[in-house]
């Protein structure tokens, strides 16, 4: 249990998308590598999921299938076998970060266009909706929802200026859209016989490709399909190899036919990627693959980083758990401390942020564990968490650990203090909520109840995530055009305050402007004279 979980902050959407290979109709079931794929990414939205499946033919049969809550309860093995015959298909599970929780603004999004339909799926969210919105309107196009999604579907279905009428140019169409809106999104859509796979420019969002085998040929080339992705972890569980990362701007098309990368769209003026940098601390799962290089270990790298940074005298290290337990064993390690287990989870009892009351909430925290006391009583213990956001989830748990015996609760938080929201697709409390920026931040060990806290610093991330990337010159799957325009970079906004671009903020009286970095792990200025399409 994580203070990212117990404070209601959302972990994105995911998407993920397949494509049978060979000869079609497929044998493979489509619609069920759809269905375990978009389980895998269930860490990354609860709210609502969908899935649509084409035959792929010209004209194409979709077909829809859309549910509230988690995906298993979302898709009832009956309605599934509607989507048997499909050939391709894309899904989503959704949280709301933005749009009201209704079923209507559950994705995929399926629109008509001039030369046919489309489908798309979203994960992100658009820095300069509302310019957007007024623009699509302008053109006497309706939004039937409150969904950045639906209003990407709907600038994808407008025909470019140059686009011949018998001749739909979709890579065209793609640009276009990625010129009217630097970040964030990473897409997929869907069009007769192929699905594309594009990430914004900044890279803000991730997604990764991956090559299905036989089930019985795990270690062969032989290829049933192609998958795609936010995340990598949920490849093993299809039976897909991973393959490769979509890189920042690039679009690629997937077909029965193989992947194919058609394009890719630059940042203005030479930015840096602005990966957001959560991806590693919380968000992801642990086994999923980001530039290189698995969650799991940079979690681990975060851990050394920090018992370097902020050292104490104690006789144990811990957790709670079990999202910083990677961290805690890094920190161990690096401080030749032994890591024992504390605390033992009750995995059934529900979410204690959606409990209105603060007390009522403590408690919850309280119930959701007990004190394995015989491993920390009469010692100084070090416990190791990836965030502290409001304070009241790791207040009762420090108190239950000193009523069970520990003399020292030392805690070490594996990322720095968060400060600023996100405008990029996470859903983080107010600035006024973060105990980062109230006046109990000055003393917040003693307001937790805590020995001492210390956080890890921002460098420290940074060089944590940024030291273990390997080089891309080695892939030989990228294009050489892919490899000049990709340099590291990571977004670190609700750290720091300094976003990767000029950005729309509707509970702002002004528009927050990106300033200069301070390091190099920052992108740079955003200029808007380099997205000329929004001035019209």
């Amino acid at each position: 249990m994580s203070e990212f979980e117990e404070s209601g902050i959302g972990e994105e959407c995911g998407v993920f998308g397949c494509v049978a290979a060979g000869e079609w109709p497929t044998q493979l079931e489509v619609a069920q590598v759809l269905t375990l794929g978009l389980v895998a990414l269930q860490h990354r939205g609860q709210e609502s999921a969908g899935i649509v499946t084409s035959n792929g033919v010209n004209p194409p049969t979709y077909n829809t299938l859309k549910g509230m809550g988690l995906v298993n309860n979302a898709f009832p093995p009956e309605d599934l076998l509607k989507l048997r015959y499909g050939n391709l298909g894309i899904g989503h599970t959704r949280y709301s970060t933005t749009g009201i929780s209704e079923l209507q603004n559950c994705q995929p999004f399926v629109v008509d266009t001039l030369h046919g339909k489309i489908a798309v799926a979203h994960n992100g969210e658009l820095v300069n909706a509302a310019a957007l919105r007024k623009k699509v309107m302008r053109h006497g196009v309706g939004l039937s929802t409150s969904s950045d999604s639906e209003l990407i579907t709907q600038l994808l279905a407008l025909t470019p200026p140059m686009e011949e009428l018998d001749a739909p140019d979709w890579v065209a169409r793609i640009k276009n859209l990625m010129h009217e809106t630097p970040t964030s999104y990473s897409l997929l859509v869907m069009y007769t016989d192929v699905i594309y796979a594009i990430r914004d420019p900044y890279g803000n969002r991730p997604l990764s490709i991956g090559r299905l085998v036989p089930i019985s040929k795990l270690h062969t080339a032989d290829t049933e399909g192609w998958v795609v992705s936010s995340e990598s972890c949920s490849f093993q569980s299809i039976g897909a190899k991973y393959y490769r990362e979509v890189m920042p701007g690039e679009i690629v098309q997937i077909s029965k036919h193989g992947v194919k990368s058609l394009s890719i769209v630059p940042r203005p003026e030479g930015d840096l990627p602005a990966f957001c940098i959560f991806e590693y601390v919380y968000f992801a799962r642990p086994d999923s693959i980001f530039e290189g290089q698995m969650v799991y270990t940079v979690r681990q790298r975060c851990g050394r980083q920090l018992a370097i940074e902020a050292p104490t005298e104690a006789d144990v290290v811990s957790t709670v758990p079990e999202s910083a337990t990677p961290a805690a064993l890094g920190y161990a390690e690096q401080s030749g401390l032994p890591y024992v287990e504390v605390l033992c989870k009750n995995r059934y009892v529900g979410r204690t942020f959606i409990q209105p009351n603060t007390r009522l909430r403590q408690l919850g925290v309280a119930k959701k564990f007990g004190a394995l006391t015989d491993n920390f009583a009469g010692k100084r213990v070090v416990l190791v968490d990836d965030s502290i956001v409001r304070g009241n989830t790791i207040a009762p748990i420090i108190k239950l650990l000193k009523e069970a015996g520990a003399t020292e609760v030392h805690i070490r938080v594996a990322s720095p203090p968060i400060r600023f929201p996100c405008y990029m697709g996470i859903n983080i409390p107010t600035k006024e909520e973060l105990i980062a920026n109230r006046p109990e931040f000055k003393d917040i060990a003693g307001y937790i109840g805590a020995t001492s806290v210390q956080y890890l610093s921002v460098e420290g991330l940074v060089s944590a995530v940024q030291g273990g990337i390997p080089s891309l010159q080695k892939d030989e799957r990228i294009s050489t055009n892919t490899k000049a325009s990709r340099r590291v970079g990571h977004c670190t906004a609700c750290l720091t305050g300094k976003y990767p671009v000029e950005l729309e903020c509707v509970n702002l009286n002004h528009t927050l402007t990106k300033e200069v970095p301070l390091g190099a792990y920052l992108a740079t200025v955003w200029v808007p004279r380099a997205w000329p399409h929004l001035d019209k």
